[in-house]
């Protein structure tokens, strides 16, 4: 595909540029999600309220029961210390039964969230027009689709409970240690709202680097995903050290940012558990001092410092939690940028289903260009039904665009494109792209059986139909030698087969169809002289009454074209049959004569 224009986001490579949202904006979004489960919500919020609660009496009643304890011989109730502690196994054991039922439905609620998320995403990645994936690095895409809704997905399951149940905890360990004794609430006076502050300024730095990582891991598996794809020609060139050291420089790029985003973060835990225990220690001897002056019982002093410490360890996590809900906020806008990035344009309202159609194209004045490039300025050509067109011409003439304009993957910036006198864009884009059948230069398979492969452009096709279609592109032999035949599974993609079995298999594909209209790209680039010659025989047949459009840099496989097409500088050089050509004696005699020459033919 040619490269794309790019994009109002960014330029070509980067990662989805966009104004960087505020969090109170990520997580209204965000919420929109969770609001589509607003019951399960509920219940979860109910079970939390309920297990913290229960969890929060059992530190009065055991000041209670350590107030039925007297000093001196016989001074013991045991009666009331029993009653007491049994009332706390009760309490914890229905904390402990609400909090298992909670993590499950949080892990549900989640999972649900994640999914609906994760479709969302996927969904609009085929909606989004060809040039973005021209565009933008893949690695960043996969990244956002696995890495960055996996970090959500945690912090959903995780986070968003530990905060509810902080907040709680908080808030009613302060009502309790109020209840118990007043005067000792006055030492958080200066703790907790230290501990805010800090948390605060800190959360305000480590976003940013969160939002850095995930973007430095995107290149990181963008650039793996490409090296991958060309192990063979780095190791035909022998350049491997270079790549490693390229690779190295990324990935310790990423190391990096991983490093100074986890590191500034680690730092809250410390700071904020260095308060909370400066709280516990000045609870303990201000609160031994009021027991020893008669302002407070003994278990009142053990009460309070259990709900001290509760008090304080929330706050203490919480600034943990902080850290990974700016890690989940950073992946959330990075989801939320691929998610805005624009669709491809709608049909035009009242667009036309193209239906019955005989394969009269025209391409009239068109002009286009990939950004400010300019590749084809007032093109012209005009195909009748069952007619081929071969397009020629030097690496970067326009060949390709062509064919991407008439898929409407693109739209020319000037001029007219019509099937049988209609406006390609006053139909819609898959009425219009089903009359088309294509091979590319580029073949795809995807995991699944030879069969599977070979029907899934068709539905509903029969067997044998499939089965004609591999005689005719002269590959039915190969698939009948598999262990399992046509149901033997090509795995990623046919990694398992040669290239030329892999173009040879998606000519099969193409032949199937029942599109009146056919592009080839390159189409029989991969296979040898003597295959190609069978195959451009059985095409003859297969191409009568279609209107077809191929690209050919090997001159001799086009001589029977009806019409070809010299491309030059984005125009129309020369255009006649292949004879008509070469009695002109221009570019493509010389073209031709050169190849043969040469003995690339």
């Amino acid at each position: 595909m040619a490269a794309g224009k790019d994009l109002p986001g960014g330029p070509r490579g980067g990662a989805f540029e966009r104004p960087k949202e505020r969090a109170g904006v990520t997580l209204r979004r965000l919420w929109r999600y969770l609001f589509q489960y607003k019951w399960m919500l509920v219940l979860a919020v109910l079970l939390s309220v309920g297990g913290n609660l229960l969890a929060l009496v059992g530190p009065k009643l055991s000041g209670y029961a350590i107030d039925a304890i007297k000093p001196g011989p016989g001074q013991v109730d045991f009666q009331t210390v029993f009653y007491f502690a049994a009332l706390m196994l009760l309490f914890y054991l229905f904390s402990a039964v609400f909090s298992y039922i909670l993590a499950a439905l949080m892990v549900r609620l989640s999972r649900n969230i994640v999914y609906r998320l994760r479709k969302d995403v996927y969904d609009h990645l085929m909606q989004l027009p060809v040039h973005f994936f021209d565009s933008y690095p893949i690695g960043n895409v996969l990244s956002t689709l696995s890495y960055d809704i996996d970090t959500v997905n945690t912090s959903l399951s995780n986070d968003l409970v530990q905060v509810l149940a902080s907040i709680i905890t908080v808030g009613g360990s302060f009502f309790m240690m109020l209840s118990i004794s007043p005067i000792l609430i006055l030492i958080f006076v200066v703790t907790i709202p230290a501990s805010i502050v800090f948390t605060k300024y800190r959360s305000k730095r480590v976003r940013p680097l969160y939002r850095r990582r995930s973007e430095k891991l995107g290149e990181l598996n963008g650039y793996a995903e490409e090296m991958t794809g060309g192990l063979k020609t780095i190791k035909v060139y022998g350049r491997e050290a270079n790549f490693q050291k390229r690779f190295e420089e990324r990935n310790t790029a990423a190391s990096q940012a991983n490093y100074e985003a986890d590191s500034f973060a680690c730092m809250a835990g410390p700071t904020v558990n260095f308060m909370s225990n400066l709280s516990l220690m000045l609870v303990s001897v201000f609160g031994a001092l009021l027991y020893m002056g008669g302002g407070i019982t003994l278990g009142g002093v053990s009460s309070f410092v259990l709900y001290c410490r509760k008090f304080s360890g929330p706050i203490n996590e919480f600034a943990n939690i902080i850290s990974e809900l700016q890690s989940a906020l950073a992946a959330a806008e990075r989801i939320f940028r691929l998610l805005d990035q624009q669709a491809e344009v709608p049909d035009a309202p009242g667009a036309l289903e193209l239906k019955h159609v005989r394969g009269a194209v025209e391409m009239q004045d068109v002009c286009f260009g990939y950004g400010e490039k300019p590749v084809l300025q007032h093109f012209s050509m005009s195909a009748q039904p069952g007619q081929t067109v071969a397009i020629v011409g030097p690496t970067g003439a326009g060949k390709t665009t062509i064919i991407n304009l008439l898929m409407r993957f693109y739209d020319p910036d000037a001029g007219v494109i019509t099937v049988d006198g209609k406006d390609i864009r006053s139909l819609t884009r898959a009425s219009l792209r089903r009359a088309y059948s294509m091979v590319l230069q580029d073949t795809w398979l995807f995991t699944g059986t030879v069969l599977e492969n070979l029907a899934y452009g068709k539905e509903g096709v029969s067997k044998e139909e499939v089965e004609a279609a591999a005689k005719a592109a002269k590959i039915d032999g190969f698939i009948r030698s598999l262990p399992q035949g046509y149901d033997t599974v090509l795995q990623d993609g046919g990694m398992e087969i040669s290239k030329g079995q892999k173009q040879l298999l998606t000519i099969a594909r193409a032949m199937l169809l029942d599109a009146p209209m056919l592009i080839l790209d390159e189409a029989t680039s991969n296979v040898d002289t003597g295959t190609e010659r069978a195959i451009q025989a059985a095409m003859l047949t297969l191409m009568q009454g279609r209107t077809c459009f191929v690209i050919a840099h090997r001159l001799s496989t086009i001589q029977n074209a009806d019409q070809i097409i010299v491309l030059q500088n984005g125009a129309a050089a020369e255009c006649g049959t292949h004879q008509e050509l070469m009695d002109k004696g221009g570019y493509y005699r010389s073209l031709y004569q050169a190849q043969f020459d040469t003995g690339k033919a």
